[in-house]
């Protein structure tokens, strides 16, 4: 009974990223920054783009130019943001939603378990999508405007989980890269990776994910796996 008793008190909550996690985002964000980094001059493999996505976009475009010997000037990594963004924006009208994520969400809802949103994207380039989402005015959603830093540095679901006022030892992170997993270690809490980004099995494993599946629906059907329960 008493161990019964501490589990009702102590729910599961579930902070979800948002770009290949809950919107099948991350090739127009891969196109986005390929755009941006041509028109600074920049020619770089769409495959090591990819690579860091997830990441937040300053960390990003250091990382990037690090790997073209550019030198990490601060007005390049702020006109490579700004025409990430006007790239991202000319793409986001065919981002759409992951299969089972409308279902999962509203499903979590019904329930009473909680959940949250916290994305490493600017709420410019994310605002439009979580539009897209129906999300409920009381579900906590953390954009990089709001922390100091973000992914792979925990800030963005710290302040999610404090938002949802949770232990976090009580939290899944939900995402679909490394930085994801990296950041919800940091965050001290389990993470559970979705193949929809396009990072593998054995990556995202390495990385610390406690759980992978293919997308939402496929998590939707497995939440008992993380004692989700109705």
């Amino acid at each position: 009974m008493t161990g019964d008793s501490n589990s009702a008190s102590r729910p599961v909550a579930l902070v979800f990223d948002l770009d290949g996690t809950l919107v099948d985002s991350v090739y127009q964000h891969v196109l986005a920054w390929h755009h941006a980094l041509l028109e600074s001059g920049i020619e770089l493999s769409i495959w090591r783009i990819h690579r860091r996505i997830g990441m937040s976009g300053g960390l990003f475009t250091r990382a990037l130019l690090r790997e073209t010997g550019r030198d990490l000037d601060a007005t390049v990594l702020q006109q490579l943001q700004a025409r990430h963004a006007a790239a991202y924006r000319r793409l986001a009208g065919d981002v759409r939603p992951l299969p089972g994520t409308t279902q999962l969400l509203a499903y979590l809802t019904e329930i009473g378990c909680p959940w949250a949103i916290a994305t490493s994207g600017h709420l410019e380039t994310a605002g439009p999508v979580l539009e897209r989402l129906a999300i409920p005015p009381d579900v906590p959603v953390v954009t990089r405007d709001q922390v100091p830093h973000a992914k792979p540095d925990p800030d963005l679901f710290l302040a999610a989980i404090e938002r949802l006022g949770v232990p976090a030892a009580n939290v899944y992170v939900v995402g679909d890269s490394v930085w994801d997993m990296l950041a919800a270690r940091r965050a001290r809490t389990l993470g559970v990776g979705l193949l929809s980004g396009g990072y593998g099995v054995d990556e995202l494993e390495r990385a610390g994910a406690y759980r992978v599946y293919d997308d939402p629906a496929m998590l939707m059907a497995h939440l008992d796996e993380l004692g989700v329960r109705a």
